[in-house]
């Protein structure tokens, strides 16, 4: 029997003392049910009901293998997921384990959802840092779901430097959720992640925008 689709998460809050402190709030005892659409998937972006069921559909691909799966998530998963920022995302950026089981897994619930191959992808690979910590956002039976820190997304989409308007108002976002004020500490920020040399002009000039609009 195939298994019930997830329409349950919960939706994460962290206080500023919890951020700074590296202290997590995460916790799955608390759920609050989701409401799937019936839009047809590949006529929408992914919202936070369909990215849950998908993520379900890869556990059942990752079940019939006996395959114990990990997936850490990025990007517009997260803020639609984690802080419920933004009501969808595009697609799934994402780093997986074991990639060639995983990348299957993708294609197949690709398949039988109607998706493009790459809903769930790894483009964001060449952003990922060293010293960037994950947290647990819940389990399931043959998948392990992970998020980034707050300062972790903040500082990658900095780097990214992506002018597009979605991109902007996750950063504003993040910026008012760690309550940074100043072009200076998202500057510190990032170097706590990525080494000065690979900080590129662009990501100077979106940041300085970003606050001088935030502050006039």
């Amino acid at each position: 029997m195939a298994r019930k689709v997830a329409q349950h998460l919960p939706v994460f809050s962290r206080s500023v003392r919890a951020v700074r402190t590296g202290r997590s709030h995460f916790s799955v005892t608390r759920m609050h049910v989701i409401a799937m659409t019936a839009t047809p998937n590949h006529l929408q972006h992914l919202s936070r009901a369909l990215i849950l069921k998908h993520l379900e559909d890869l556990d059942s691909e990752l079940e019939k293998t006996a395959t114990k799966g990990e997936v850490v998530l990025f990007g517009g998963a997260v803020m639609v997921l984690v802080f419920n920022a933004r009501p969808a995302t595009k697609d799934v950026d994402a780093i997986f384990h074991p990639k060639d089981v995983m990348r299957q897994a993708i294609l197949k619930v690709a398949a039988k959802n109607h998706l493009p191959d790459d809903w769930m992808n790894d483009a964001v690979a060449g952003f990922i840092s060293e010293k960037g910590q994950k947290r647990v956002l819940f389990e399931l039976p043959h998948l392990s779901i992970h998020v980034p820190t707050p300062e972790y997304l903040l500082a990658m989409k900095a780097l990214a430097a992506r002018v597009d308007a979605t991109d902007q108002d996750d950063v504003k976002f993040l910026l008012k959720t760690l309550k940074i004020n100043s072009a200076h500490e998202v500057f510190a920020l990032i170097e706590e992640y990525y080494p000065r040399k690979i900080i590129k002009p662009a990501t100077q000039f979106f940041i300085e925008e970003i606050m001088d609009a935030a502050n006039n």
